[in-house]
């Protein structure tokens, strides 16, 4: 147990150094020179993987779904998922979303400030929040694909890590909430940081 204090204290830090690094943090369309190899459902697996604004983003519905418990911990990660897709169909058919970039770092304030002030949100209200910023994360997904590309594998692959993710967030909130109490609300602190960072351009 006191190793996993330890090991909590010292990732957290090295955790926030590495989210406000935005060579690294970003994932959006034309941000990397292998997009256009974006073509099946592995490369959409692999994607929401690739950028720790994404991957902060999942963990964090994750943190944030856990955090207000109940019905909550199935309902915001599906809402999520669910207009994920939405938004990844508008983004591969070619409909215009003003800046998603700025809804993409706006989630990571919004899912990071809730969970650091331990905001008790009703759960709908919570599902509505975190699914209107699952359209910003969907868009650039799904405007970044090919249009020869294998459109339904490629959103399956992302849906299923985006998934994957929100799970890894429940467990990761359980496991630290054990290890050190503030340990979530500091995650939430650090996340709410980090889209800031990305906000402001640093």
């Amino acid at each position: 147990m006191r190793f996993a204090r330890v090991a909590a204290t010292v990732a957290a830090p090295i955790a926030i150094a590495i989210a406000l690094i935005p060579s690294l943090a970003l994932a959006h369309v034309g941000a990397h020179p292998g997009a256009h190899f974006h073509l099946d459902m592995a490369d959409g697996f692999a994607h929401p993987l690739g950028g720790l604004d994404h991957l902060l983003a999942m963990l964090g519905v994750g943190l944030l779904a856990w955090r207000l418990g109940g019905r909550a911990i199935w309902a915001v990660p599906t809402a999520f998922v669910a207009l994920m897709a939405v938004g990844g169909l508008a983004g591969f058919a070619g409909f215009e979303l003003p800046f998603f970039e700025t809804g993409i770092a706006m989630s990571l304030v919004a899912f990071g400030a809730a969970i650091a002030l331990r905001q008790k949100l009703p759960t709908a209200a919570a599902a509505a929040l975190v699914g209107f910023f699952a359209m910003f994360h969907g868009f650039a997904h799904g405007a970044e694909l090919p249009a020869a590309a294998d459109a339904a594998g490629y959103a399956a692959g992302f849906l299923a890590a985006s998934a994957m993710l929100h799970v890894a967030g429940i467990a990761l909130a359980a496991f630290a909430a054990r290890v050190r109490p503030t340990a979530v609300r500091f995650g939430g602190a650090a996340m709410a940081v980090a889209g800031v960072a990305l906000l402001v351009g640093v």
